[in-house]
């Protein structure tokens, strides 16, 4: 066996994604160590039940696996939402053929103060800028008024609705779907700088 095919059997490395800063909150890698806190937050059925991902129950070792899955080479990044260094969510940015798609959830503790935005602009500023994405997609059921402002207050754009299988009701259900791309965006960030010098 040569060095090459040794290294392209080996399993996908981990990605080095960086350490991003915000007003209020640190997005970091999430860890074995989080599965814990993750598992307690995700398992909440309101949570669940607005993600398409997260099953219901849900516990430690699903926590454990999602954290092992991610921030491999050519997959999901994900970013331990944490404030005062406690983790009180996660985002994530997937790739995908319309687009990578941003997904997040925040614990119940912490909803209604404008963490989800906070950390949702910080990933899309991550997946324009650092990782060269051209357009980024998003979803939120019908039924979650409050992911839907996330969205609109990070400048997505509202494109249509469908009906999407969500792992915790193992059934379909209508999903405001949403796209932002790179141009928008910049220009957004411009205009709030703007604004902010003025």
């Amino acid at each position: 066996m040569t060095l090459l095919e040794h290294v392209t059997q080996q399993t996908p490395r981990e990605r080095c994604i960086p350490l991003l800063k915000t007003e209020r909150l640190t997005l970091r890698s999430p860890c074995r160590t989080d599965a814990r806190v993750i598992a307690k937050f995700a398992g909440d059925r309101r949570i669940a039940e607005n993600t398409s991902r997260i099953p219901h129950p849900y516990g430690i070792e699903d926590a454990t696996q999602y954290v092992e899955s991610v921030n491999k080479a050519g997959g999901e990044t994900c970013f331990a939402i944490t404030r005062d260094d406690r983790l009180i969510g996660l985002c994530n940015v997937t790739p995908g053929k319309d687009g990578a798609e941003i997904g997040y959830w925040v614990g119940a503790p912490y909803w209604g103060q404008g963490i989800a935005t906070e950390a949702a602009r910080a990933v899309i500023d991550f997946a324009f800028t650092d990782v060269d994405y051209e357009v980024l997609v998003a979803g939120a059921r019908v039924s979650n008024p409050a992911s839907r402002r996330v969205l609109e207050k990070c400048g997505f754009q509202w494109t249509g609705v469908g009906l999407y299988r969500i792992r915790a009701i193992n059934s379909s259900a209508p999903i405001d779907r949403f796209r932002l791309d790179r141009g928008l965006w910049a220009s957004l960030k411009s205009w709030v700088r703007t604004r902010a010098v003025a």
